[in-house]
């Protein structure tokens, strides 16, 4: 008999709200319709404005937090910050996820380790999106930089529409039912899909399916992203109702291995040596 209950692990920076409710919502719509059941597990990294030096300084926290969420023994580890990676250097969410695995398996904890960051990059690529066009609440110096990183990973951003918020408290207070306006200044012709959120912090899965089904595109966030890859990591069925296209059941990619914890690990182990 299958696991039933998983443990969900989340580095979260101090100031943010929402990724503690979109993607615990998200998994609860799940438990409706699935017989696994999920329980929800943060460790806080200081960070109150979103600007380059104190994203710096918070991912210097990164590894604390993972040990932290080790020592709980959860069943996937991510980090819930997009901005704090793609800031730092194209392609900087491998180093972070080698780090944190690192870290993880240091203190004996078999989880596999992902970021919003990458979850974003993957579940677009999940989608075959080749274009797309993004809101983010940074200023714009740092939407640069994501969608900079974002196109290094082979996507292009035909647009992107930025709030200019740098208080990340303010960002979390956003309404979500803003997006409906919002998304009418950005041009979507010819994009594969829409990024309602490039932000974790920002909320946008009350509005996610509203804007796909009036666009006609497929719509998704960093936060929807970060659940269809915690899921895939845990090699379940990632089918979430009203969460836009990626989690419709319409790309059912691959499955990541089924993560090997408890007794199985050690055994594993004992016969690799």
């Amino acid at each position: 008999m299958g696991q039933s209950t998983y443990r969900i692990g989340q580095i979260v920076p101090s100031s943010n709200t929402t990724m503690e409710t979109e993607i615990p919502a998200t998994l609860r719509a799940r438990e409706a319709i699935r017989p696994e059941r999920f329980t929800f597990h943060s460790s806080r990294m200081r960070m109150h404005k979103v600007t380059r030096e104190e994203l710096e300084a918070m991912n210097r926290e990164g590894l604390r937090c993972a040990a932290e969420l080790a020592d709980a023994r959860v069943d996937v580890m991510s980090t819930a910050c997009l901005v704090a990676i793609m800031a730092m250097g194209l392609g900087y969410h491998r180093e972070v996820e080698n780090e944190l695995t690192r870290i993880a398996r240091e203190n004996h904890c078999d989880a596999p380790v992902m970021t919003s960051a990458g979850a974003l990059v993957e579940g677009l690529k999940i989608m075959g999106a080749k274009k797309v066009s993004l809101l983010a609440p940074y200023v714009c110096a740092l939407t640069d930089l994501v969608v900079k990183y974002i196109e290094n990973e082979g996507i292009e951003v035909i647009d992107a529409v930025s709030f200019e918020i740098p208080d990340n408290l303010e960002v979390g207070r956003r309404d979500p039912a803003l997006l409906l306006e919002d998304v009418k200044r950005l041009n979507t012709a010819n994009a594969d899909a829409v990024v309602l959120s490039a932000c974790v912090q920002m909320q946008s899965l009350p509005s996610i399916q509203a804007v796909e089904d009036r666009l006609g595109l497929p719509v998704t966030s960093t936060s929807v992203c970060t659940t269809r890859r915690m899921l895939d990591k845990l090699a379940l069925e990632a089918v979430l109702p009203k969460a836009g296209a990626l989690l419709s059941g319409r790309y059912p990619g691959e499955r990541d291995p089924a993560p090997v914890t408890g007794e199985l690990a050690v055994a594993a182990a004992h016969a690799d040596g």
